[in-house]
């Protein structure tokens, strides 16, 4: 999917949203951004240092592949080495994690709160997410998003009060494949382009299209025009596309929705 006819004046169009936004809000004085080794976290981390605005780069390893830990680690390296105004942070937090999950097992149903393989992985990107906020709230920043359009919009793929837990969301009216074109002209690291996208969530490497059970390209496609389609003319991988959409959207639709509120 491709709805842009110039990445470089979207370059422009995002910097220039995140400049108007902080300058309509004089008590922000940065930006905060988790910095997970792939292209979102990357794109959205170039673009905040591009504004000139003080920008504060994470990178959480929280028993995450040596792969990304790396590309995170490089990265958040390369921008703070190219951007004045940038500082890089690490916080290791695997051990934090352990020391909690074992608070939890400490239980008199010792293992029980601590054996749902999506509530522990859900738990990593909360702690992550506290993480962003102690650090904006410390520099008087705003923790700046990297979900893109499928994710936020699509298929609530992200974790309430996670990663989903943010101030500002520079990108997610982008498709991921718009993402991908924006990383090339930022500059960003070949490697992170290439690099199959993943949460870092899980301790199988999984990645985001193994838990989706389809491609960014055939949701993209799902939700610019496969609803519309008639079934009959469909192949096999645009049905599943439409399937694996729907019933993504349905079950997380409590994610991108407002809080259900009893109202006198």
């Amino acid at each position: 999917m491709n709805r842009v006819n110039d990445y470089k004046k979207l370059k422009t169009d995002i910097i220039d949203w995140i400049r108007q936004y902080i300058s309509q809000n004089p008590s922000i004085k940065s930006l905060v951004v988790g910095v997970s080794g792939g292209i979102d976290s990357a794109v959205v981390s170039t673009l905040c240092a591009e504004t000139g605005l003080p920008t504060y780069v994470l990178s959480m390893p929280l028993h995450s592949s040596k792969q990304n830990d790396l590309l995170s680690n490089d990265y958040t390296k390369t921008l703070e080495g190219k951007y004045p105004n940038v500082t890089r942070i690490r916080v290791e937090l695997s051990d934090v994690y352990d020391k909690f999950m074992e608070g939890i097992d400490q239980s008199e149903s010792s293992g029980v709160y601590t054996s749902n393989e999506l509530a522990n992985a859900n738990t990593k990107s909360r702690l992550r997410m506290v993480t962003l906020y102690q650090i904006a709230g410390s520099v008087n920043g705003i923790v700046v998003g990297t979900g893109n359009k499928v994710e936020d919009y699509g298929v609530g793929f992200y974790t309430k009060y996670g990663d989903g837990g943010v101030d500002i969301a520079p990108i997610a009216d982008l498709y991921k494949t718009e993402v991908w074109k924006l990383g090339k002209e930022l500059g960003v690291d070949q490697r992170i382009i290439d690099a199959p996208p993943t949460d870092g969530l899980w301790t199988d490497g999984r990645s985001d299209e193994d838990q989706i059970g389809t491609s960014y390209e055939m949701l993209e496609w799902v939700m610019e025009n496969g609803l519309f389609e008639d079934p009959m003319f469909m192949n096999e991988h645009e049905v599943l596309a439409i399937n694996v959409y729907q019933k993504f959207n349905k079950q997380n639709k409590h994610k991108m929705l407002p809080i259900p509120t009893f109202k006198l």
